[in-house]
Parts: C-alpha cells; sequence; structure tokens
C-alpha cells in the first residue's frame, strides 16, 4: 500500500506536514463560474431555473417544483416500512442525539445593579433554517439526525431540508430520518442550486435564515458566496482522521478506524501518529491484508494514498504536539491513560478516549452532533450544536440613576472620539 511514512526526527518533517494538512478546498475558477451562474439564475428565475438544474444536474425532470417536495407522510409511510431493527436502531440514535442537546441550550437572563439598571440577554431560536443532507457517493441518514435535532432542540420553527436525488431516487433511510428529526419540509435539490434556493427562496421553496450540513466543492462555494443573506454553520472540507496510538492496541482496530474515514472519498485524510515504529508497520501491513475485503476499497487506497500518513513521534507529548498543528476533525486517544493525554490537545472537532471509543460510533449514535470543524479550523470553530440554532439579543434597561452614572461616562468617550451627537444623546439623560 502506498502510505506516507513521516518522522518528526525528519529535518524537514514541519514542511511536510503542511503540505499534508494544507487543503485546497476545490474552489476552482470553473466550480466558481458554474456557482455564480447557478446562483444568479436561481435568484432572478426563481421555479424555473430550479427545474432546469433538477433536469439537466439532478437527472430528474419535472413538471413544477412542487413535485419535488416529498410529503410528511412519505417520510412516515417510509418509517414505517423499514426493518424493525433499522427502525430501532435508527430510533434510538436519534433519541441519543436529542438527549445530548438538550444540555447545549441556552437560556435567557437578567440582572439588577445597585442602581435599579437590568442587564440581560435574551435568547431566541431562529425561524427557519436549511439543512443540507449529501447524497452523491452514499446515504446519510445520520447527517440528517445530526443537522436536524439540534434545530429542533433550539426551537427552530420550521427546518427545510433538501437532498439530491439523481433520477428522484433517495434512500427510504434518509426519508425515515426526516421524520426521526422533525423535518417540516423536504426537497429532492442537491447542489449549487439547492443552497440558492434556500437563500434566497422561490415560488415553492421558502427562504431561510441559515443553512448548515456538507456537500460537495459546488455547495461549499455556493455556501460561501450566500454568507451574509443568510447564516452558515462552516465551509466544510472533506472528512478526517488522526489516531494518537501507544502501540499497545490491535493493530486491525486502528486499520478499521482508518478506513472509516478514508472510505467517504478519495479526499479524505486519515492519519496514525505513534511512538512506535514497529507499530506503524505492523498497522500498514495490517492495511494491505484487510484493504481487498473492503467493499470501497479502491476509495480507501487512493485516499490513503493521496493524504493518508504514518508518522513516528518521539513520544506522546510530541504526539499531541503534531495533532495541536494538524487540528483534525476527529481525534482518537487510543492510549492507556486517554485523559491525561486530551488535557495536551487544545485544538479538536472532536476527541474519541480511549481505545474502545471508535470514531465510527461519533458518527451515528454517541450524541454530539457529527458536524465537525474540518481542514484546521478546529483552531477557531466548534461542532455543529444548538447554539447554532440560537441568537441573543442584549437587554439594556437604564434606571434613572444608571442613566446619570452611565451618560457620563458616555459622553466623555464619544467626545474623545469626536462624535458629537452620540455625546449630547447621552447628556440629556442626565440629572
Amino acid at each position: 500500500m502506498d502510505i506516507r511514512r513521516l518522522s518528526t526526527t525528519q529535518p524537514d518533517f514541519q514542511a511536510q506536514l503542511a503540505a499534508l494538512t494544507n487543503w485546497d478546498d476545490g474552489a476552482t475558477h470553473a466550480v466558481e463560474s458554474a456557482v455564480s451562474d447557478i446562483l444568479k439564475r436561481v435568484r432572478s428565475e426563481g421555479d424555473q431555473a430550479l427545474l432546469y438544474y433538477s433536469k439537466t444536474l439532478d437527472n430528474y425532470p419535472v413538471d413544477t417544483v412542487a413535485q419535488l417536495e416529498v410529503s410528511q407522510a412519505r417520510c412516515q409511510a417510509a418509517l414505517e416500512a423499514l426493518d424493525p431493527a433499522d427502525r430501532e436502531a435508527l430510533e434510538q440514535a436519534a433519541a441519543r442525539v436529542r438527549d445530548y442537546h438538550q444540555h447545549q441550550r441556552t437560556t435567557s437572563w437578567q440582572r439588577e445593579e445597585s442602581d435599579g439598571t437590568v442587564l440581560g440577554q435574551q435568547v431566541t431560536p431562529l425561524e427557519r433554517v436549511g439543512i443540507y443532507v449529501p447524497g452523491g457517493k452514499a446515504a446519510y441518514p445520520s447527517s440528517v439526525l445530526m443537522n436536524a435535532i439540534p434545530a429542533d432542540v433550539a426551537g427552530v420553527g420550521e427546518i427545510v431540508m433538501v437532498a439530491p436525488a439523481p433520477g428522484g431516487e433517495i434512500s427510504p433511510m434518509v426519508l425515515a430520518a426526516a421524520a426521526v428529526a422533525r423535518v417540516d419540509r423536504l426537497f429532492l435539490l442537491g447542489g449549487a442550486h439547492a443552497i440558492a434556493a434556500l437563500a434566497y427562496g422561490t415560488k415553492t421553496v421558502p427562504a431561510v435564515d441559515k443553512i448548515v450540513g456538507p456537500g460537495n466543492a459546488y455547495v461549499a462555494e455556493a455556501k460561501r458566496r450566500v454568507f451574509g443573506h443568510v447564516g452558515i454553520d462552516m465551509v466544510a472540507g472533506p472528512s478526517e482522521i488522526l489516531v494518537i496510538c501507544d502501540g499497545q492496541t490491535d493493530p486491525e482496530w486502528t486499520a478499521m478506524d482508518l478506513f472509516s474515514q478514508a472510505e467517504h472519498d478519495e479526499d479524505a485524510r486519515a492519519l496514525l501518529v505513534c511512538p512506535e515504529a514497529r507499530y506503524l508497520d505492523d498497522v500498514q501491513a495490517t492495511m494491505e491484508r484487510l484493504l481487498p475485503q473492503m467493499e470501497r476499497s479502491e476509495i480507501i487506497r487512493e485516499s490513503l494514498s493521496r493524504r493518508g500518513a504514518l508518522i513516528c513521534v518521539r513520544d506522546l507529548a510530541e504526539a499531541a504536539e503534531v495533532a495541536n498543528a494538524i487540528a483534525p476533525e476527529h481525534l482518537e486517544l487510543s492510549v492507556i491513560e486517554p485523559e491525561r493525554l486530551a488535557a495536551r490537545i487544545h485544538h479538536a472537532g472532536a476527541i474519541f478516549l480511549g481505545r474502545y471509543t471508535p470514531e465510527a460510533i461519533g458518527d451515528y449514535c454517541a450524541g454530539p452532533s457529527h458536524v465537525l470543524p474540518t481542514s484546521r479550523t478546529a483552531r477557531f470553530a466548534s461542532p455543529l450544536g444548538v447554539y447554532d440554532f440560537q441568537k441573543v439579543t442584549s437587554l439594556i434597561h437604564c434606571s434613572e440613576a444608571g442613566a446619570d452614572s452611565l451618560s457620563r461616562i458616555a459622553a466623555r468617550l464619544a467626545y474623545a472620539e469626536g462624535l458629537t451627537a452620540h455625546a449630547r444623546s447621552a447628556e440629556y439623560r442626565q440629572k
């Protein structure tokens, strides 16, 4: 298997690591131009543009955009038709995600100062959000749960979901997940035109306040361009995993954990960091043995060849330094004392502690949303959560006494800035 071998003892290690973790988001001139045209056309032509792109890009010709909407009854029917074991797993995962996010809810508060002035914040949910559920190379019912349930817990008024359905085909599990997650409306739309419809609205598709969910380069570029007109969660890159191992985990476990992200697509990144060179050899040999058994073996092979690496470090402390430099989306700490090592980690989307916590559990049913910052954005970004679907309004209520003292401070600072009207507005409230 062709996979990079790096070592922190190499003089050019930092340069090699930077080259490995640098991500070109695919926003080539061709992508930018195509997305620009799609956004302009949907914004100006509305439903007619959606019909055109549904036919030409999704291979799903229909007469009206209303035909692209899936009823809640159809979603409920898909749920009821599931194999009982599949339905139980879906509902159990949804319950865990809902329970976790209940703890994230932010509440309004107020406090009164000694002079009677009241300060506080008012927390309100967004009125309408759009969730994009990808479906190009696989079906992702888990993404429905991870995007829609936090919004529902936040109290969002209406959740509008879009999902690509080439030829009009969509996974029954995705429909069932929409029912479980309490999606209000679902349209069979994908790509940049789906983002445009959510951002600008058409006669049939309502405009939303915020768009969340990952997609391909066209979706990412469309989200980037509509930001400001609507909110977005992030511009997501390919999936990534970093495993730090002390060399004592079964090599098969580690190999399969790396495969679990590499199988997403050829741009996914799977990295293993370990202080034991012999263990890296064992994992590489194990991957070579297991790879032919995988259904998506060619995708895994290409991913590991292009963006995978086995990295040898001096010790676990140095492994933590490497992890912080990478700021991975998913970080597994497959070591004896994972909590101790976790204390050294400052940048990661999600941390999976111990040998018995594979990242795959986080993808489906642990509880936290699997929508995580990628491409080193964990340095400043957080996982998708209830807080993404709530907004905070500041509350300020001055008493007469409070206005007297605060206006003197405000006026002084306003004059220093040369803003006389500000200063005089404040001074009118002085005793």
